[in-house]
């Protein structure tokens, strides 16, 4: 198989022109931006479709590529919109869509072959096995996970495997959850991530309730925002590792952040580039820019491992800015510092720090300046409310700010070169091809290849002297080698080839759109395929519902067997007690067990799913792609759990094909979505959960290590998870319980269990006959409760309203109606 060399990417947001503008004039290879629906960013401002022609013409005629996000979960109504969508996007000339719906990433493959499929960090690509899942749909580009280390990148082998160019977010906002793994938007407002409606509640201040009593934590409040990702200095050995694209976060952000981190990026991975050492090219003022833009601190964030006591800082949820000191002392509209920095001036924002309420702070505009007093306007600062000893932090700098407009006011000049994107060719006794992909223009060598004694030509012998294109329009983009054996050609020759070469007609990338042949197949005929397997409802009608028990500790299995309980799935924070799980219930029952995978699995990981297959269950519940295959290879039985996000009939489709006998209706379904993907698919493929705690975050951070630890993580630590019942406590006195997996991953749940009893026999209509009640920390009493009361449910004895009812008024807690009954 030929080798590719793959020249980094930088990719930059886009959420308006002036930041598409600010994106080309910065340096940004290629910039990514959404449409007014269907993308993970809907408070950005956003292009419309009519602005899609000139939008390519203008980032083609600069060099510079366009991906469109499309980023979110597609429901079964909405396939058609997204069909219409596709085929705008393709007929614009847009290079590539960012897919987290793996039914729409089909549709990709299927409808628009002329698009470029990138798998968006949304998939939740944490493992080259997860990888490899995915890469069955044929994506051109895969956004991994941020919560990746350096060290678990290598283990991709992007360099020896390079078919999946791998992307990577280098820059911005950090979610404290694994994208397209986050809940609670939804849970809590009914707004959710997986639609683009994140509400942020990870910036929002939490209280720590450990064991029932409340921890002081001093001024640490924000328990859950991270730090801002910052990984210039990284980016050397990500070009080592192989990573194809740079990715900056941040299409709700400014034109000038867009311009100061491009510009910053620009210069580090041509430095990198160049075997120039960044700590001499990024600069103090570079640094400066980065925090002035926007920063809540920055920090590498996983780059370099999991540190629990510094990603989240826990002061701020919001921006803070660049340090500038501490105040010395107060007077009547001014404020005396220890120490003047050399970047303050008049007209520069300021903010005193307030961690007892970081939404009433004192802040305002620089007036004057004397010695190391700085002045305000009289009457804009209440001096009486600062004490000697606050920090000060600079939010401001208009001589930034119109430095940096300066860069994409205007005519942009034309910066970005042509790459070329070589295809070589030859074997001993015959010439050297050089041929150009995608243009009619080869060039061929006037001397014949010889067998190398020494020296042969190597893929850096020819990247070397083939990529000397300065003073050219062009730059050296992918080789492909298709040499047979070791051959020699003198150095003098390839320089001729590459003169020949770039004096030849190449034609370089126009104004115009892209045109690509329309693919003839349509969305309607794809669930027209999956459709014909659904069977009648008559068919399906006579079917007894079957219900399964979720449990998290012993006493539940108990409760559960003792109740009668046929089907259990089994989710221990301990995974070494799997195997006497299974034991008790197999000695004890003729009931089937599943246990449960983590939510996250990466690379190294693969003793956890040994250790599940060695206590020999009746089956598997699957919470990630990666553990698809190696527990099908098994021969164990498989179920679909809610985090495989199945929104349509399409990925219902084709994650079926991968061996999974059922699988778990995504919790961003409400109840008429359910209702319309059970009429799009077989009724037989799917389960749906009932009664839970919904799984809010799912992050890589761990909270008991931060704040009950000064451990870094798990290896010193101390583990306070096993020592400690912990809760946090939100705005609004809701105390949310908080638990920790195998891998060390914390998942916070609601406080308030839910239900959708209430909608049982629609569902039944439908022919759905599998039904989920989730425990949590119940105890056996009250599990047996829970479980007599849906067994009385789908034995027809009683109601949905009437158990709705009935478990609020026995619960301590309260039961909602659950996301099912509300439009997301």
């Amino acid at each position: 198989m030929p080798r590719h060399l793959h020249l980094p990417e930088l990719l930059s947001p886009a959420g308006n022109w002036e930041c598409a503008r600010a994106a080309v004039a910065n340096g940004a290879d290629a910039i990514f931006f959404g449409l007014p629906r269907f993308n993970a960013r809907m408070r950005a401002d956003n292009f419309t479709a009519e602005d899609l022609p000139e939008l390519m013409r203008f980032l083609h005629s600069h060099g510079v590529k366009g991906y469109c996000a499309f980023n979110v979960l597609i429901f079964t109504s909405e396939l058609a919109d997204a069909e219409t969508q596709l085929r705008e996007l393709e007929a614009a000339g847009v290079d590539a869509v960012i897919i987290q719906d793996l039914g729409l990433a089909r549709m990709v493959k299927e409808l628009a072959p002329g698009l470029r499929l990138h798998a968006s960090t949304q998939m939740t690509i944490t493992s080259p096995e997860g990888l490899e899942r995915a890469n069955t749909l044929g994506i051109d580009q895969a956004v991994l996970a941020r919560e990746l280390s350096l060290r678990e990148l290598e283990r991709f082998q992007a360099n020896d495997k390079p078919e999946v160019p791998l992307e990577v977010f280098v820059h911005g906002a950090l979610c404290v959850a694994y994208s397209g793994q986050c809940l609670t938007s939804e849970s809590l407002g009914r707004r959710s991530a997986n639609r683009g409606e994140c509400a942020q509640a990870c910036r929002m201040p939490y209280e720590m309730i450990v064991d029932g009593e409340l921890r002081d934590l001093g001024d640490k409040r924000y328990l859950l925002s991270p730090q801002d990702l910052a990984a210039v200095q990284e980016i050397p050995r990500l070009i080592e590792l192989g990573i194809r694209s740079f990715k900056i976060e941040g299409r709700l952000k400014t034109p000038e952040y867009v311009a100061a981190v491009t510009r910053v990026y620009r210069k580090a991975i041509d430095a990198a580039l160049a075997d120039k050492d960044l700590s001499e090219i990024i600069t103090e003022e570079d640094r400066y820019e980065l925090e002035m833009t926007f920063s809540r601190g920055l920090y590498s964030g996983w780059m370099h491992g999991v540190n629990h006591q510094e990603l989240v800082g826990a002061y701020y949820g919001k921006k803070r800015g660049y340090y500038v000191g501490v105040v010395r002392s107060v007077a009547r509209d001014a404020v005396e510092l220890e120490e003047i920095p050399d970047h303050l001036k008049n007209g520069d924002g300021v903010v005193f720090e307030n961690l007892q309420d970081t939404n009433n702070e004192q802040g305002g505009r620089i007036y004057g300046q004397q010695g190391n007093w700085i002045e305000f306007q009289h009457g804009r600062l209440r001096t009486d409310l600062i004490a000697p000893g606050t920090r000060i932090f600079k939010t401001g700098d208009q001589a930034l700010d119109q430095r940096l407009r300066q860069t994409f006011q205007g005519d942009i000049p034309l910066r970005k070169k042509q790459p070329l994107d070589l295809i070589i060719s030859g074997k001993a006794g015959e010439p050297l091809i050089i041929q150009v992909k995608g243009q009619a223009v080869n060039v061929a060598s006037s001397i014949m290849l010889e067998q190398a004694l020494q020296r042969p030509l190597t893929l850096e012998t020819l990247q070397n002297q083939l990529g000397r294109l300065g003073g050219t329009p062009f730059e050296l983009g992918t080789l492909e080698l298709h040499l047979e054996g070791n051959v020699i050609l003198p150095v003098s020759e390839l320089n001729r080839m590459r003169r020949s070469l770039v004096s030849a007609d190449l034609k370089f990338i126009g104004s115009a759109p892209i045109q690509r042949p329309a693919s003839s197949r349509t969305v309607t005929q794809m669930l027209a395929e999956v459709g014909s397997q659904v069977p009648t409802k008559s068919e399906a009608a006579d079917a007894a519902p079957t219900l399964h028990i979720l449990c998290r500790d012993q006493q539940q299995i108990e409760a559960a067997l003792e109740t009668g309980v046929t089907h259990l799935y089994v989710d221990f924070e301990d995974v070494r007690q799997y195997a006497d799980a299974v034991k008790y219930v197999k000695e004890n029952s003729s009931s089937s067990i599943y246990l449960a995978t983590p939510r996250i699995q990466k690379s190294g990981e693969a003793g956890i799913f040994k250790l599940i297959s060695r206590a020999e269950p009746h089956g598997v519940l699957i919470r990630n792609l990666g553990a698809i295959a190696f527990f099908r290879d098994a021969g164990i039985p498989i179920t679909g759990d809610f985090s495989l996000n199945v929104a349509n009939p399409l990925t219902a489709d084709f994650l079926k094909q991968t061996g999974l006998e059922r699988l778990t209706i995504s919790y961003d379904l409400n109840i008429d979505q359910v209702l319309t993907l059970l009429e799009g698919a077989p009724p037989s493929w799917f389960e749906i959960t009932l009664h839970q705690h919904m799984p809010m975050f799912h992050m890589e951070h761990c909270a008991f290590a931060a704040f009950l630890s000064e451990g870094t993580d798990f290896t010193n630590c101390g583990r306070p998870c096993e020592k400690h019942k912990v809760r946090l406590r939100d705005r609004v006195g809701m105390e949310h319980p908080l638990k920790a997996d195998v891998g060390c991953r914390n998942t916070l749940f609601n406080a308030v269990p839910q239900t959708g009893a209430q909608y049982f026999n629609g569902l039944m209509q439908t022919g759905l006959r599998h039904y989920r009640v989730e425990l949590l920390e119940q105890t056996k009493e009250e599990s047996t409760r829970i479980i007599r009361t849906y067994q009385s449910l789908l034995a027809s004895q009683r109601g949905g309203e009437d158990i709705w009812r009935d478990l609020k008024a026995q619960s301590q807690l309260g039961v909602t109606r659950g996301t099912m009954a509300e439009a997301i």
